[in-house]
């Protein structure tokens, strides 16, 4: 399935015993009611709490007479207002949504005026300060390719690999706003979080672009800049071959 979702009031996408407010715990539950026993689904990128999709890819095995069209139909009618199911179609039995994708495509939005951007400041994250914008598009350059990404990631405990390899940041700027886009093979957790935190420290002068070498030499993530906030965040597209 493809879906989309405000992520505003949910506790993230990944499934949580202590709630059952998450984009996998709501899906989960309405496909459960439908097949009359557990489903389990699994899930392109496991999006944080308050983060958005666009084009979230997720997968479930399901034994049923019921064609895609009735699926979709069935768990849209159920789902609320803020989760949506765009497509579902059948793939074959070794699909596997996160292990099969071979690039994520993000953008993080960031709004130059609040008084601009009423509607939309649900999903971007207002920094009404200047911008350098051609220091950060420098220090975006040193971003690109194959790195350990250890001093981006959030999770201080990481025991699997903190490689990561990006193929593109691009920027586009208005006169309200300005979003970066991240292409890559795949991201750490809160890893395009602190990467757009990184470069708005940039931005405001606090550092400068060649700094960001030095994050990967150090691989230390207290070197890094701070956490972005969540709601500008949001997960455009998933790859595949």
């Amino acid at each position: 399935m493809i879906l989309q979702y405000d992520g505003t009031r949910y506790n993230g996408w990944q499934r949580q015993r202590a709630t059952d407010n998450t984009i996998q715990g709501k899906l989960e539950m309405i496909l459960t009611k439908m097949a009359g026993q557990p489903v389990e689904i699994h899930g392109a990128g496991r999006t944080d709490a308050g983060v958005h999709a666009k084009g979230q890819v997720a997968n479930f095995s399901l034994d049923t007479d019921r064609t895609p069209e009735e699926i979709l139909h069935y768990i849209n009618d159920y789902l609320p207002d803020d989760i949506g199911i765009l497509y579902l179609s059948v793939v074959p039995p070794r699909f596997h949504s996160r292990l099969n994708a071979t690039g994520k495509i993000y953008q993080y939005r960031i709004g130059k005026n609040r008084a601009q951007n009423v509607f939309d400041r649900k999903y971007m994250y207002i920094h009404p300060a200047p911008l350098d914008m051609a220091a950060m598009k420098a220090a975006s350059q040193y971003l690109l390719g194959k790195h350990d990404f250890k001093a981006f990631c959030g999770n201080a405990r990481m025991k699997k690999s903190t490689v990561r390899t990006i193929y593109s940041i691009e920027f586009e700027e208005s006169e309200s706003e300005i979003r970066i886009t991240y292409y890559g093979n795949g991201f750490l957790q809160y890893m395009i979080r602190i990467l757009t935190g990184t470069l708005l420290e940039v931005g405001e002068g606090k550092r400068s672009p060649e700094s960001i070498q030095e994050l990967f030499d150090n691989l230390d993530r207290s070197l890094a800049g701070a956490t972005a906030p969540a709601c500008g965040l949001t997960l455009l597209e998933v790859k595949y071959d």
